[in-house]
C-alpha cells in the first residue's frame, strides 16, 4: 500500500503437495484469505479499495488453475478447501497477476538465491549500506 508491503507471512503448508503448481495453488488460498481479510478491514476503517485485489504470483500453472472452472486429473488431489480461490476469482474479488521470478521481491524471503539476485533485491528495496543496518534493526 502506497508503495510498501502491507502483510507478509511464512507458514509450513498443512498438506503435502505433489508438484510446484499444486504447492503454489495451495499458497494462493492463504493469500486469498489474507487479501479478503484486508479488504474487509480497509472497508471497516473507511478506505476505498479497488476490486479485484491483485495478488502477484510467479507460477503460470497455478494462475491458470485459479481461473479454470474445470477440474482435471492434475487438480483432483488438491484439498477441496483450496478451490475457494476459484470462487473468489470468479466473483472478481481477487485476481492473480504473473510476475517473473527475477522481479519477485519476496523470493529472497523464501529460498536461497545467488548473489546477483540478492543484490538486485537490495537495490529494488533501497536497502543500501545506509539503510541496511536500520532495516536489520527493524527501524525501516
Amino acid at each position: 500500500m502506497a508503495g510498501g508491503p502491507v502483510s507478509w507471512e511464512t507458514k509450513k503448508q498443512d498438506t503435502v503437495a505433489l508438484s510446484t503448481v499444486e504447492a503454489e495453488f495451495m499458497a494462493f488460498s492463504r493469500a486469498t484469505t489474507q487479501a479478503l481479510w484486508l479488504l474487509k478491514y480497509f472497508e471497516e476503517i473507511g478506505l476505498l479499495v479497488t476490486r479485484p485485489i491483485t495478488i502477484h504470483a510467479d507460477n503460470n500453472g497455478a494462475i491458470a488453475i485459479s481461473t479454470n472452472d474445470k477440474n482435471h486429473r492434475r487438480t483432483k488431489y488438491i484439498d477441496v478447501w483450496h478451490h475457494f480461490v476459484k470462487e473468489r476469482t470468479k466473483a472478481d474479488e481477487v485476481n492473480f497477476k504473473y510476475i517473473p521470478s527475477a522481479s519477485n521481491m519476496a523470493d529472497f524471503l523464501t529460498k536461497p538465491l545467488p548473489r546477483d539476485a540478492i543484490q538486485r533485491t537490495i537495490t529494488i528495496l533501497d536497502l543500501g549500506p545506509q539503510n541496511l543496518g536500520a532495516a536489520v534493526q527493524g527501524e525501516c
